[in-house]
């Protein structure tokens, strides 16, 4: 049956930025269809684990690091025995005119959001092979994969790349049977967007060029994530695919 395909009955996700947002509604929709998930957050997922109960397993490491990827891999297969699925959702975002725009700021952003995200993808491929399973990558990508944005000169480099990156994986990792992609959101509601969001004249200028109308949900990214996360896209590999209301279609 076509649904059945769409089950993570008996897989193991590793969720990073769990405790809000995207990562969270990521975290839940895998429950949901059946996996059990280790999410990793800098702060306590404690509203993540109230509502997930056994099936979630929280590490707390700041991903500003590299050093942190040995315990999450550890961690999680001590919990749950294996790995299936990586989501890497967790991102920062700096803002600053770029005349004046830091090393500081450059640096900070481009570590999370590139170079943990590559070596934590690294290592978990490398786990992947040693299972001669397979597996499932998802990078959160962004609309800023695909345009120049304003004011974030750091965080459309790191976007940007990761889309880059997502291809260059899938290219080289499909003989082992993984599956790499990406999801680009549009604008959604979480705390990345809440200067814009607060910004009423820029705010109305993004709503007005959403076909949708609206920003964005955690719940609207749901589908996209387990589609990727299953076997329904066994023969779905280094494509980002947009969850944007329209935007890009604009």
């Amino acid at each position: 049956m076509i649904l059945d395909k769409f089950s993570l009955k008996g897989k193991v996700a590793i969720v990073t930025g769990s405790n809000t947002g995207l990562g969270q509604g990521i975290c839940k929709a895998y429950v949901e269809a059946g996996a059990k998930v280790v999410g990793v957050s800098r702060r306590p997922s404690t509203e993540t684990a109230e509502m997930l109960g056994k099936n979630f397993y929280n590490v707390i490491a700041d991903l500003s690091s590299v050093d942190v990827i040995p315990t999450i891999i550890e961690e999680t297969v001590k919990k749950f025995g294996r790995i299936d699925i990586l989501v890497n959702n967790a991102g920062i975002i700096k803002r600053e005119d770029s005349l004046e725009f830091s090393e500081e700021n450059w640096d900070t952003v481009l570590n999370v959001n590139l170079k943990t995200v590559f070596f934590l993808t690294q290592a978990v491929a490398k786990r992947f092979v040693e299972q001669k399973s397979g597996g499932k990558i998802i990078n959160i990508a962004s609309m800023l994969s695909y345009q120049g944005g304003i004011r974030v000169p750091s965080y459309t480099a790191s976007k940007s790349a990761i889309r880059g990156v997502t291809m260059t994986l899938a290219n080289e990792w499909a003989k082992y049977g993984i599956n790499v992609n990406g999801i680009a959101p549009g604008y959604m509601a979480t705390n990345n967007t809440e200067q814009l969001r607060q910004d009423g004249e820029r705010s109305a200028d993004i709503l007005a060029r959403i076909p949708a109308g609206r920003w964005g949900t955690p719940e609207d990214l749901q589908g996209a994530a387990v589609f990727l996360a299953s076997s329904a896209s066994d023969y779905v590999n280094g494509f980002t695919v947009a969850v944007d209301g329209g935007w890009l279609g604009r």
